[in-house]
């Protein structure tokens, strides 16, 4: 048998294997919508790892425009540990609730005026397994970490793939929010390190999109003081005591140093109340929030997603998962956690990664809420300075309707090229106070590209 007969044989029984491991369909109608659904939608599980233990669960939906020359985006939601519906109810996903009715005890689903959908391919993904949907056949396979679930993410991407080949040749780009922004240029260098090497299927990787990235376990809660100071949160005093006395070091301070941790005492009580995913929106308790808070309204999905018509319709595998929760907080990172039993924390910071892919023909953007106080725009500054490309359009305005909708700088070296871009008045889930203002910003710079096929 001939090399070239060998490699088709070998492809065929990866592909086999996988067709037989996964599973998809298409989802024509759901609970609380009045209706066919106006739009391409797929659920299905991919099953990654080693042995295909873990199944992710997906949503799948096509571009509204045009999916066949659209960008493919796959998106991962923060946490670890946060459910996809949220991103896909909640945020940038076709549908959304009809809050209003939702509060009168009928839920309802509506259509988002302002969905990624309506410009690209997008894929919404459950991670890790034991989140949302998607779950694991052993103990061992439930047992995860940051860097297995990069790994895990780009296994998942090249079986869905070689399962869904006419999307082969859009360009693709790997997007995630917050505590993706740790995950998400793993996957990407992973990506193009794959192509290099001859994985196959061959990936039209031509970036990464962040939301609210959280890319350093010191340097972006380090920067919450200097964007405290600049939205005159603390006084002038109080920054300048924490400059002269902790010595860069606001995060993890010597607490023999009296002079240091008294003004991080006075930083505390000062923006303690405040709500730092976005400083001009009230504080919102975590337990019974009012019901002006977006965390109240997650009891709508709570209701929604275990509603067993609901989970039929999704095609999710009966038995597979005991309840849906909106956030596993088993894998949910807050600041200083140590490892779970399921879960290991074990990436600190992915700007070395970024830095390596300034040599690639690589296409980035950064957003920034200049509201957000959780990984502050200005620490997102300090990274992207670190990477030492240079800046090819310097900071300035962008605009919405002849308004100023925030800033932006670009930075460019050979193929490489990152924008940076701030929403004015965005908190850290800037789809939720700003969606008009985040899609149109996205579709400009998808829009600017001029693509090349796999």
């Amino acid at each position: 048998m001939g090399l070239q007969c060998i490699v088709l044989y070998i492809s065929f029984i990866i592909m086999h294997s996988i067709i037989l491991s996964n599973s998809k369909s298409i989802v024509k109608n759901l609970p609380g919508f009045d209706g066919d659904l106006p739009f391409t939608f797929e659920t299905g599980y991919v099953g990654v790892g080693e042995h295909g233990d873990v199944e992710f669960f997906y949503y799948f939906v096509e571009s509204q425009r045009n999916p066949s020359q659209d960008p493919l985006i796959l998106y991962l939601t923060g946490g670890p540990g946060v459910a996809a519906l949220s991103t896909f109810l909640y945020q940038i996903g076709p549908l959304s609730f009809n809050i209003e009715n939702c509060w009168n005890n009928n839920i309802t689903l509506e259509l988002n005026p302002y969905s990624w959908t309506k410009i690209a391919n997008m894929i919404f993904i459950d991670t890790p397994a034991g989140v949302g949907f998607s779950y694991s056949k052993t103990w061992e396979a439930s047992r995860s970490s940051d860097s297995i679930l990069a790994s895990n993410v780009y296994d998942f991407l090249r079986k869905w793939l070689m399962e869904h080949p006419r999307f082969l040749s859009n360009p693709l780009y790997l997007s995630g929010i917050s505590y993706m922004g740790l995950i998400v240029p793993r996957v990407v260098l992973e990506t193009y390190n794959g192509n290099k090497v001859g994985n196959q299927p061959r990936v039209n990787i031509e970036g990464y999109i962040m939301i609210s990235p959280f890319t350093d376990k010191f340097a972006d809660f380090n920067s919450r003081l200097e964007l405290a100071h600049r939205l005159a949160l603390i006084s002038d005093d109080i920054y300048k005591s924490a400059i002269e006395s902790c010595h860069g070091n606001y995060v993890y301070a010597d607490d023999s140093n009296a002079l240091c941790s008294n003004s991080l005492q006075r930083m505390e009580q000062c923006i303690g109340d405040i709500n730092l995913s976005n400083t001009l929106e009230p504080f919102c308790a975590i337990v019974n929030p009012d019901p002006s808070c977006p965390e109240a309204t997650q009891i709508f999905s709570e209701v929604w997603a275990n509603n067993k018509d609901v989970q039929k319709a999704l095609n999710v595998r009966e038995g597979t998962v005991e309840r849906w929760a909106y956030t596993n907080m088993s894998v949910r990172y807050f600041f200083d956690k140590e490892d779970t039993t399921c879960y290991s924390f074990d990436i600190f910071s992915s700007i070395e990664w970024q830095k390596q892919l300034t040599t690639e023909t690589c296409e980035v953007f950064i957003i920034s809420g200049d509201h957000d106080m959780v990984f502050p725009y200005v620490g997102i500054q300090k990274w992207i300075k670190s990477l030492d490309v240079p800046i090819a359009s310097p900071w300035k305005p962008w605009f919405l309707r002849s308004q100023v909708g925030g800033y932006q700088t670009t930075y460019e070296r050979n193929g490489y090229s990152l924008k940076h871009a701030t929403i004015k008045g965005a908190g850290h889930v800037v789809f939720q106070t700003k969606p008009e203002e985040a899609l149109s910003m996205v579709s400009e710079w998808l829009g600017s590209h001029t693509y090349s096929s796999a």
